[in-house]
């Protein structure tokens, strides 16, 4: 094994500094796995990022698991559930629970300025995580809010069409048996890029609800999970649910998944069309690999039947070639890893290529590589090509040894 590694980096030594190298098809073989690893990397990151932010917009506003009567499931007047803090407190000892929200909605009618606009409000407690929300504040800070009980957070959509400002007073009509109605003042703007829920959602204290519906401080329209595992959700669920059901209640347990249905299906429609890339990138670096090999074998055909004379055997020199389409491997990796990553991170943090957000759920195109999934590429490109080249490296076995004719 040592004579065949030896003899494939001289070989290699040889294409790096002859005119060998300059060949256009060596070039294009090497160019070929390069662009191919490139896009497999870009396709990747692209598919990763886009379902890490889209899930991050609509579980910012629904969580990841929600916990609500079974009586008004699915109506925008929920009808409360009891939670007590022995609940709470038996909910975040299920495994893979992270926080658990009281949260209050009730539906109005913004009025600001003589516009009007159907909205929904979620009323928070002082336990609510903020960081979603904390992170895409463009006016005011969430610590600011304590200042005042009827405070809320509108949407900066929501505030060009009212027309409203920082602490700018407006009024929600509430539709019921009778027409009530309730002042706000404006407490802080927030802009994401789901411009569905921009310009539905406003923010305010959960005791303002409670007070419109006549609850009390232990009665909430459901329950908010977030977990620490976003792959273990259906299993999670499946906890709460059973969790619930043996303190002696029965609730309606949905995940994000399943209330919105229409967007995680879009989403698994990427991992598709990623997977259709992936696998014609890799045919198309492996044909490049072949071709390599080919041309490195024709070009050694004399030395093949040199060492076929001295009594190399076919599997040797096999491995010779085998080592050595290694090397171009590895160059097209190289220059395919370069340019790959560039692009990644020339779009992560100038954000040049942009969306629309109405069409896309974000303004820009989203890129996010783990770890796992770049060594997982590296690692599968060499293990396929080496294995695509095993036949073909059989070649060698036809060429027969010539005649010596030495001259006197």
């Amino acid at each position: 094994m040592r004579f065949e590694r030896f003899i494939a980096r001289r070989f290699s030594r040889e294409l790096s500094g002859g005119e060998e190298m300059s060949r256009p098809a060596i070039r294009i073989a090497i160019t070929g796995i390069a662009l191919g690893l490139a896009v497999m990397i870009i396709s990747i990151a692209v598919v990763v990022g886009f379902k890490r932010e889209v899930t991050r917009q609509v579980t910012g506003f629904g969580s990841h698991i929600i916990v609500s009567s079974f009586d008004g499931f699915g109506d925008l007047d929920e009808t409360p559930i009891e939670v007590t803090d022995d609940k709470i407190k038996l909910l975040r000892g299920v495994e893979n629970v992270a926080e658990v929200q009281r949260v209050c909605r009730k539906p109005g009618i913004i009025e600001a300025k003589n516009a009007f606009q159907g909205v929904i409000l979620k009323g928070v407690d002082d336990t609510y995580c903020w960081d979603f929300f904390s992170q895409r504040m463009v006016e005011g800070t969430i610590d600011s809010l304590r200042e005042t009980s009827n405070w809320a957070i509108v949407s900066r959509k929501m505030a060009r069409q009212m027309q409203l400002s920082m602490g700018e007073k407006f009024t929600v009509y509430f539709v019921g048996e009778r027409l009530r109605a309730r002042r706000f003042i404006v407490g802080g703007i927030y802009e994401t890029t789901y411009s569905e829920y921009d310009k539905l959602f406003i923010l305010t204290d959960i005791s303002v609800i409670r007070q419109l519906n006549g609850w009390n401080d232990t009665l909430c329209s459901s329950l908010e999970l977030l977990v620490n595992d976003w792959n273990k959700l259906d299993y999670t669920q499946n906890n709460v649910f059973e969790a619930l059901a043996t303190d002696g209640d029965v609730y309606a347990v949905e995940t994000i998944t399943s209330k919105m249905p229409q967007i995680f299906e879009w989403l698994a429609m990427l991992d598709m069309n990623a997977a259709i890339i992936l696998i014609l990138m890799m045919l198309v670096s492996g044909f490049c690999i072949i071709s390599g090999l080919l041309i490195l074998v024709l070009e050694r055909t004399q030395t093949i039947g040199l060492l076929k004379a001295l009594g190399a055997m076919n599997r040797s020199i096999r491995h010779i070639f085998l080592i050595q389409s290694l090397y171009l491997i590895g160059w097209g990796m190289l220059w395919g890893n370069i340019i790959g990553l560039t692009l990644i991170a020339v779009q992560h943090f100038t954000k040049i290529i942009p969306l629309n957000p109405t069409s896309y759920y974000v303004d820009h195109v989203p890129v996010f590589l783990p770890l796992h999934w770049w060594l997982l590429l590296n690692v599968g490109m060499v293990v396929i090509g080496m294995m695509m080249l095993v036949g073909p490296s059989h070649i060698v076995s036809r060429i027969k040894p010539k005649e010596l004719i030495v001259n006197e």
